[in-house]
């Protein structure tokens, strides 16, 4: 048994402070993550024939932004901490004190793209499937600044690569690492691969369904268990039940999308 782990080093949340303004970690993690969004959704905005917009890119992703945030915060207070907003209601707008789920950020964005496909004129899965390729490394972004706050670690383990974590003397999976790569890097090069040919409307959004369910539901079983919001004797943990909808239906949109592309082909 390996018995010389890394140890982590304390990292400050706050990467500076200005008088009473603190600039965190894990925000310009977030701040990076729409960056790039923003760059590849105007690369790509630039070669769709005019399609899209660099305009009707900012206000998609103004928009994401949003339901990001409030669709984050609210799924993490209805998925995982439910019986402290009954304790507290309150509780659900103190966001300093963290707390955001990818479920309900995902909830919130997709209505948010509704909305904004409605004003711009567009199909709504035209728009799911020219946002999803831009997501990724925001998701990739965002474990990194779980990874610096020292938050979300995977389970206890002896394997070589486990570090432990600061103000802890056990060794443990680095599964917000696991995330960023996969979620992250792996998922953001297989979207961009497959848009790079023309696809069915609405296949892109089911692969990103599909890839992101799987991914997931694989590192849940390295990360550390919440007993307070799993479901019976730990067999699934709650990110996991939340996953399945998301793969299953992502197969069922793929299936659909394929089927429609190749009834229309029939059809001329």
């Amino acid at each position: 048994m390996n018995t010389t782990f890394f140890k982590m080093p304390y990292i400050d949340p706050v990467m500076f402070s200005l008088g009473p303004i603190s600039l965190h970690w894990y925000g310009v993690m977030y701040l990076l993550g729409f960056a790039f969004a923003y760059w590849l959704g105007t690369t790509r905005a630039k070669k769709s024939n005019c399609v899209w917009t660099a305009e009707q890119v900012e206000q998609l992703l103004y928009n994401g932004f949003f339901g990001v945030i409030l669709g984050g915060r609210i799924g993490d207070v209805f998925f995982y901490n439910f019986d402290k907003f009954l304790d507290d209601p309150i509780y659900l707008f103190r966001i300093w004190e963290g707390g955001m789920s990818f479920h309900g950020g995902l909830i919130g964005v997709i209505l948010a793209m509704i909305w904004t496909s409605r004003r711009q004129g567009h199909c709504f899965w035209q728009t799911a499937d020219f946002v999803a390729p831009l997501i990724p490394f925001g998701l990739g972004m965002g474990r990194i600044g779980n990874f610096i706050n020292s938050e979300l670690w995977g389970r206890v383990t002896d394997v070589p690569w486990a570090l432990i974590p600061y103000g802890s003397t056990t060794p443990r999976h680095p599964s917000q690492l696991y995330e960023a790569f996969l979620e992250g890097l792996v998922l953001l090069i297989i979207l961009n691969l497959y848009v790079r040919k023309p696809r069915p409307t609405g296949s892109v959004a089911g692969l990103f369904l599909i890839g992101y369910g799987i991914f997931r539901f694989l590192v849940e079983y390295v990360r550390e268990i919440d007993h307070n919001v799993n479901t019976v004797n730990d067999l699934l943990t709650r990110g996991q039940v939340l996953c399945l909808p998301m793969i299953f239906g992502g197969l069922a949109i793929m299936i659909w999308a394929y089927l429609r592309a190749n009834k229309r082909k029939s059809a001329v």
